[in-house]
């Protein structure tokens, strides 16, 4: 759909940054090609991330300062980050500098190094490249998505548990093995949702831990869950709320560090610890997988995650009612 008539920036329609005519319409009327007091940033980092590289081009080439940043990044680096390899080229003949240090050492070049586009800009007799951990950690990333494929994750909820086993995880937990007539309750319900099936989790080991797992609901993410389940090592919480998306939670020891956390959706601030930023970058949409990778989990297959479990599992009650 094209923009709608007005002032400046005002009254965008949707996804206009793919329309060469309009938004060059609207620079032509006098709208500033630095910034606009209708769009939360600059029309250039809008452009990078969801437009046509024709767009960028016509943006960049009226813009003040083509590497001009916002939140700690330039519009290369969010072309960079998101995939746009077209716009990353188009930016970079408008004089986008790829090896401007931000984002924690992440520079749009070094960035696109751990992409799936090689060779995207050339690499400098003096820039290093990845450091062999950084390229351990985007292997791992590869395979790991792929290992899980495209799984429907909605109503999922997910422990994943670093160093500990799933006989561990059950002496944890206090759980005793869930028997034929609470499966078959399960099976029978017309939502798994109910008293019966929320009391019970799947649990299977991976390497490097265990993953905790409950198809149609929270329970592995909750509080109580979690704290057992971290005591001496770490755990990552996850519940893809069909309403409202990834939820997520960190615990350490027992001790819940991060909460409300959005596993998956590529938000990152350039004050993010470098290995941070990198992940943010490979595990866009990959809730589970990044899940996982935070805590070392390598599963070889979706198992885990889809079922069977190794073991179903009721869990007493004030440990699912919380």
């Amino acid at each position: 759909m094209a923009v709608t008539e007005g002032a400046g920036w005002s009254g965008l329609g949707w996804n206009p940054w793919t329309d060469l005519a309009a938004i060059r319409a609207r620079l032509d009327a006098g709208a500033d090609p630095n910034s606009g007091t209708d769009l939360h940033r600059p029309p250039l980092h809008h452009a990078a991330e969801e437009g046509s590289p024709e767009v960028v081009a016509e943006l960049a080439r009226r813009v003040d300062d083509v590497d001009a940043e916002h939140e700690g990044r330039t519009a290369l680096w969010l072309a960079v980050f998101n995939d746009r390899p077209d716009n990353a080229r188009a930016l970079a003949a408008a004089g986008a500098d790829p090896w401007r240090p931000m984002m924690n050492g992440w520079s749009p070049g070094r960035l696109s190094l751990a992409g799936p586009t090689l060779g995207l800009f050339s690499l400098p007799a003096d820039e290093i490249g990845l450091s062999a951990d950084e390229t351990a950690a985007v292997t791992e990333a590869r395979r790991l998505i792929t290992a899980l494929g495209d799984v429907d994750t909605d109503g999922l909820g997910l422990a994943c548990v670093a160093g500990v086993g799933a006989a561990e995880a059950v002496r944890r937990l206090e759980a005793t093995s869930a028997d034929d007539d609470d499966m078959e309750a399960i099976t029978r319900a017309p939502w798994p949702g109910t008293d019966t099936g929320l009391a019970v989790v799947g649990v299977t080991d991976v390497p490097g831990g265990c993953i905790v797992s409950q198809p149609w609901g929270y329970i592995p993410s909750v509080i109580s869950v979690n704290e057992r389940l971290s005591m001496g090592t770490v755990c990552y919480g996850l519940y893809v709320n069909p309403k409202s998306g990834n939820q997520g939670s960190i615990a350490r020891d027992g001790v819940i560090e991060e909460w409300d956390t959005y596993p998956g959706s590529g938000d990152v601030s350039d004050d993010e610890p470098s290995e941070e930023i990198l992940a943010a970058y490979l595990y866009q949409d990959e809730a589970v997988a990044y899940c996982c990778a935070r805590v070392g989990l390598r599963p070889a297959d979706a198992r885990s995650i889809t079922g069977p479990p190794d073991m179903w599992l009721r869990l007493p009650g004030h440990h699912w009612r919380h």
